[in-house]
């Protein structure tokens, strides 16, 4: 049975009433139900035992075609199962990602019954995976929300073992886009389990299966009925979407300055306004990479005077050097007496040596949140920044800031503006070391080859910006 929505095209099989197809229409086709790599399994319904089976449902005889006139609208299967009589109600919607399953099971029988009922959701994880259509189709993680908003993640789908937890929602993501059920009756339980198959016909690498589900085991009296209601949302990371259902915290943001799994501060509250921020920008200028730039400049102008006060320093102890590098010649078997005559040195000179770096400290949670924002912005898919068409089958230039710079000129402006930065920036210290540096922009070149456009973007114009501060400066302008 198909279900057409202007943001989603839907096959329900009558197994379950599972999708065995959910193409969302987000910037281009993209099937993110993908069979035998990342489905639903459908309603189940089973024995304490924990044998299930999907319910064997009546389809209705016409599917739904949902737009500006049919806002929603309702599939209502049927079926019967061991005693049970069992509807389950699907409600889908023409402007949300999701569908309210609402599950009514009935007792025909003369005694009272306790089945297991469970919505799962299988994820296959493999040594070599169906090659992905579009960045992010298929699952990479299993998160869920405990009761008190806290958020658990494991970053491996094979690593996921055995949970059972009350909470508020589970669901299986990539980075930008999400699968989760959110059951809005009591009594539900979030599952996750991995288990290992055999490789399909014996060779090759094992078949990882993870399992998410959200699983009740309810009491129903005879001739009684249990009703619960389960939302499935299947769709992109978009916040706003996200927040509409309580699943904000799908999108990660991670820790500073550290993982957040080791004890890193959370980033949420600066990365989710930058995010907002720069949504808020597109609206105006249509253009995701101009977006990306106009916020660039907004953060480098804020942060111009501390910017202006680390290289003003930096050139206070620039100067200084040769006295220092004196001092270190003359009282080289003396570090204790080194070091209290170079802090007089610098006292005499009204010199701070951490005041290059603290004015910098300062910055770096931001322009860190704005580089987490980027990376986590299902937006910048399929966006265009300066895209010129296609020739021999390549964009030319950027047509899609979520991938990766097809020709490398992006990534190779963003080093040699890096390096420029280095060349105009003060140094302080061992000459060594800051030859040593200057093969920094070579390895962050090749690093960033393969790194979405719209974070070589940010950084190139982040480079540029630091140039011209720099140039600025080393004219003698003021802030």
């Amino acid at each position: 049975m198909t279900v057409d929505g202007p943001l989603y095209h839907a096959l329900v099989s009558s197994d379950g009433g599972k999708l065995k197809q959910w193409v969302l229409r987000y910037r281009g086709e993209k099937p993110l139900v993908v069979l035998g790599e990342s489905a639903p399994a459908g309603l189940t319904i089973g024995d304490a035992a924990g044998a299930r089976s999907p319910v064997a449902f009546a389809m209705p005889a016409e599917g739904l075609g949902l737009g500006d006139k049919e806002r929603s609208g309702d599939l209502v299967l049927t079926g019967e199962e061991g005693g049970l009589r069992i509807r389950e109600t699907q409600h889908f919607m023409a402007a949300s990602y999701a569908i309210e399953r609402r599950i009514r099971i009935e007792s025909t029988s003369g005694q009272p019954r306790t089945p297991t009922v469970a919505l799962p959701w299988i994820a296959h994880k493999r040594g070599k995976t169906t090659e992905a259509q579009f960045p992010g189709q298929l699952p990479t993680e299993v998160l869920w929300a405990e009761t008190s908003g806290h958020i658990d993640r494991i970053e491996d789908l094979g690593k996921v073992g055995n949970h059972a937890v009350d909470g508020t929602w589970i669901g299986v993501g990539s980075t930008w886009y999400l699968a989760a059920f959110i059951p809005k009756s009591p009594g539900f339980k979030l599952v996750a389990s991995t288990e290992t198959l055999p490789p399909p016909g014996g060779k090759g690498d094992p078949d990882i299966r993870t399992t998410i589900a959200v699983q009740a085991t309810p009491t129903i009296a005879p001739g009684q009925a249990w009703e619960a209601t389960v939302i499935m949302f299947a769709g992109p990371k978009e916040y706003d979407r996200l927040a509409a259902y309580g699943l904000e915290g799908a999108l990660n943001f991670g820790g500073f300055p550290i993982p957040r799994a080791y004890g890193g501060l959370p980033m949420e509250w600066l990365g989710v306004p930058i995010l907002r921020l720069l949504q808020w920008v597109y609206s105006y200028v249509h253009n995701y990479g101009i977006a990306i730039i106009l916020l660039t400049i907004v953060s480098k102008t804020l942060f111009y005077p501390l910017t202006v006060k680390s290289i003003r320093s930096m050139k206070a102890m620039q100067a200084l050097q040769p006295q220092v590098n004196a001092l270190r010649s003359k009282h080289k078997s003396e570090p204790q007496r080194l070091q209290k005559e170079t802090l007089a040195l610098y006292k005499q000179h009204k010199v701070n040596p951490m005041g290059g770096c603290l004015p910098m400290f300062a910055q770096v949670p931001v322009f860190y949140a704005l580089y987490l924002a980027l990376s986590v912005s299902v937006e910048l898919q399929n966006a265009p920044f300066l895209c010129f068409g296609r020739i021999v089958g390549m964009d030319v230039w950027i047509c899609d800031l979520a991938n990766q710079d097809p020709t490398y000129v992006l990534p190779v402006l963003m080093g040699i503006t890096m390096f420029v930065q280095q060349k105009m920036t003060p140094v302080a210290g061992d000459p060594r070391q800051a030859k040593m540096m200057l093969f920094m922009p070579v390895v962050f070149t090749f690093m960033f080859f393969n790194l979405p456009s719209g974070l070589v973007l940010y950084w190139t114009v982040s480079n540029i910006l630091q140039i011209l501060q720099q140039w600025f400066m080393n004219r003698g302008g003021r802030p």
